[in-house]
This record gives structure tokens, sequence and C-alpha cells, in this order.
């Protein structure tokens, strides 16, 4: 992925001007189908059993996930980018919880 492509800094820096789990729940609803805001959520919550030691198996049952698809988010959870890990380690760090989304 090339990050410093024009259009991926700015589609970053627009998500960091985001101030409210609300104006990102808009953002990323006006950004993206309702399936795939589906999907990453599915990933995430791949993501956080997995960091709980939670085995594939029960994570393809709870998520519908495929086992391919699971192998890359531990592949990427375990891997040097560090996305999943420094977000779940703030998330479970979090002394508030955030507003609502909808």
């Amino acid at each position: 992925m090339n990050w410093k492509k024009p259009q991926n800094k700015r589609l970053l820096k627009a998500i960091l001007s985001l101030k409210t789990s609300n104006e990102a729940g808009r953002f990323l609803r006006d950004l993206l189908t309702k399936e795939e805001i589906e999907e990453f959520a599915r990933r995430f919550e791949a993501a956080e059993l997995l960091s709980n030691s939670v085995p594939y198996s029960a994570i393809e049952k709870k998520t519908g996930l495929s086992s391919t698809t699971v192998a890359r988010v531990s592949k990427w959870l375990n891997g040097t980018g560090g996305g999943y890990r420094t977000v779940i380690a703030r998330l479970h760090h979090r002394s508030t919880p955030l507003a609502r989304v909808g």
C-alpha cells in the first residue's frame, strides 16, 4: 500500500479529522457500502478474538468469516504493521465509552 499517494494521504487526513463516533459512522456509511462496513466489522472482531487466543474454528463460526480471511487477519495482527494491535490496545484501555454511532 502506498500511503504517500496524494489521494491516500488525503483519505488518512479525512479519517483523522473525525471527532466523534457519530461522525466516523456517518463518514464510513458515505464512503463504503453496508456490506463493506459489515465485513470490516467482522474482520476487526476476528482480530480482537485472535488477540484473546480464541481458536480459528470458533472465530469462523462466530463471525462467518472464511478460514482464509481469519488467517489473513491473524497475519496482519501478528505482523509488523501493528494497526490492529494499536487500536485493540487503545480500545481496551479506554476509560470512557464512545458516543453512540447512529
